[in-house]
Formats: C-alpha cells, sequence, structure tokens
C-alpha cells in the first residue's frame, strides 16, 4: 500500500507556512513532501489557468519538473504543479516508518477544490492553516514580488490593479487580494474536517514559535519536545534598492552572475542592490485602503473563530 499523507499545510501564503513546513521537515518522526507546493488537490493551479503572460513560463517550469518526478522523488525542491495521482504518492515514497507524513501547498486555503477533494482521498485528513493580518499578509507577499521581479510597481498600483483585475487567470494580480479573504476558506475546511483543522496566527507563532509548534506536533502525532532553531527565518523579501535589481531575478540573470562573482563578493553586492528584510514598511494609506477591502471579512472570522481580529483593523 502507498503512504498517503496524513496532514497538510494549506496556508495560508506569507503567513509563516515556509517556516512551519520547515520545522515539520526536520522533525525526526515527520516525513514532509520533499516538494514545497505540489499544489495536487488544488485544480485551479494548472497550466491552462495562467494567464498568457506566465504561461510560457509555466510550461517551461513544468518541463523541468517532469525530469524531477522521472527520477527518484527524494531531494528538495520548492514547488511544481503535480497532476497525476501516481506522481503525487511517489512524494511520499521515502516516509518509511515516519509517524506522520504531510505536505504543505499554500493555495489549498483559497482553492475552491481542494478541501473537498483531500477529502475525498483522505476524508480523516488533518488540517493546518495560519492566518495572519490580510493587510500585512498582501503587503509582504508585494515585497516578495517586487524583491523576485515578478512585481514592478507601487503596492498601490498592485491593489489598483488587483481590483479591476476581474479574467480569473492566475497572475501577479489573482489572487493577489482573494488569499486574504479567509472567512469562508475557514468555514470550508471546517465543514469537511471537523475538530481536524487547527488554526493558527502569525503572530502568535512569531512570538511563541516553540508553543505553537508543540501543539501541532500534538495534532499530527508526534513528540512535542524536539530541540528547534527558532531562531531562524525564512523566505523573507529583500526589497531592491534599484528597480532592475527584481527584472535580473525573474530573468536569471541573477542567478547566472551568482555563478562568476567570487563569494567573497556577493554579499557586498547583495547588500548594495537590496534593503534588509523589514526596512520598508507599508504606507499608511495603503493600509486603509486594505482594511476597508478586508473589513467584513475580518468580521466573519471572528465569529467563526472565536477570537477577537481588532488588531487587523488598525489603520496606522
Amino acid at each position: 500500500m502507498a503512504r498517503l499523507p496524513e496532514f497538510f499545510l494549506v496556508g495560508a501564503p506569507k503567513a509563516g507556512t515556509t517556516a512551519l513546513w520547515r520545522f515539520l521537515k526536520d522533525h525526526p518522526d515527520v516525513w514532509m513532501s520533499p516538494v514545497k507546493e505540489p499544489n495536487y488537490f488544488a485544480l485551479e493551479i494548472r497550466e491552462e489557468n495562467f494567464e498568457p503572460g506566465l504561461r510560457r513560463w509555466v510550461e517551461r517550469t513544468q518541463r523541468n519538473f517532469r525530469k524531477y518526478l522521472d527520477a527518484p522523488v527524494l531531494e528538495r525542491r520548492a514547488g511544481g504543479i503535480v497532476t497525476e495521482w501516481e506522481d503525487y504518492l511517489r512524494l511520499f515514497s521515502g516516509a518509511g516508518e515516519k509517524k506522520a507524513a504531510g505536505e504543505a501547498s499554500v493555495c489549498y486555503l483559497w482553492s475552491a477544490t481542494a478541501a473537498e477533494r483531500i477529502a475525498e482521498k483522505i476524508p480523516q485528513a488533518k488540517i493546518l492553516m495560519l492566518l495572519r493580518d490580510p493587510a500585512e499578509r498582501a503587503y509582504s507577499e508585494y515585497l516578495q514580488g517586487i524583491s523576485n521581479g515578478s512585481i514592478r510597481c507601487s503596492f498601490r498600483e498592485q491593489i489598483q490593479r488587483c481590483l479591476r483585475d476581474k479574467s480569473g487567470q492566475m497572475s501577479a494580480h489573482f489572487p493577489f487580494l482573494e488569499f486574504g479573504l479567509y472567512a469562508g476558506q475557514v468555514e470550508r475546511y471546517r465543514k469537511r474536517f471537523g475538530k481536524n483543522v487547527w488554526i493558527g496566527f502569525y503572530d502568535d507563532f512569531r512570538e511563541r514559535p516553540a508553543e505553537v509548534f508543540a501543539d501541532i506536533c500534538r495534532l499530527v502525532g508526534v513528540r512535542d519536545d524536539v530541540p528547534m532553531d527558532f531562531t531562524r527565518r525564512y523566505n523573507e523579501a529583500e526589497p531592491p534598492r534599484l528597480p532592475g535589481v527584481g527584472w535580473m531575478k525573474w530573468s536569471g540573470v541573477w542567478e547566472r552572475a551568482a555563478r562568476v562573482v567570487p563569494a567573497r563578493v556577493r554579499p557586498v553586492l547583495r547588500k548594495a542592490l537590496t534593503r534588509r528584510p523589514g526596512t520598508v514598511p507599508m504606507e499608511a494609506r495603503d493600509r486603509a485602503m486594505l482594511v476597508d477591502f478586508y473589513r467584513e471579512d475580518i468580521g466573519k472570522l471572528e465569529g467563526t473563530v472565536g477570537r477577537s481580529l481588532e488588531g487587523w483593523l488598525r489603520v496606522e
């Protein structure tokens, strides 16, 4: 019998999921899919659903990913779209006698199809989700976008473009804002998985990572006292000082240049060309716009999770 995952880290994007995936991966009793974001259960994440400008890039990425899937699926890899059940099962072929196996695809929380598809295959699955102030979540995704070159406009213009985009195609504009509309997303999983849904919050995980991680370990049935280095930060954006830096990363020039630049020079160049994480704050007027956009949904979510989210409504 093929090993199936017992738990899923379903999102939200930019809410601490990469750090949590890494901590789970490093736990000696846990097997995490070596591919973070296999996206198998979210039918929205398919080549044909991307905007034409991105489709060629996705097709090229998928060709390389096919080569990975045809080899022993053990090496860690960030991202890929797994569409075949047999390929998906291979992600867990190395789980052996591990007490728990899981995967992390942060689009699952937003996806209208993922919860039902997971329930069909693994009805007793345990669902983990981390939620973050949706305005801060969006800004964090924006900073990542300008850092890697996928976004090349101001945050205000990014918000406006997202509000205008009605295409429904996967792009830098969709589902950028929709990722933060948590109320209906959480309810969708609660209806299907009931008490097997664990809801955590980014701020709690950042302030008390050991305590939150111990809760998760108990939920998935593994030891909760394994030492971890919770001081490390993962996937933090380094906003560019010059607009061309993002293009260099998006086009691959940055990666090719890193191969020829001496190792001792790289940190100096990085410091000169990028800003440290957390040094570019969101403007108050942009936050106010997003708070208005999310206000009603935040109110609904408060009733669902039984927790005050007043801090998410601040505008300064």
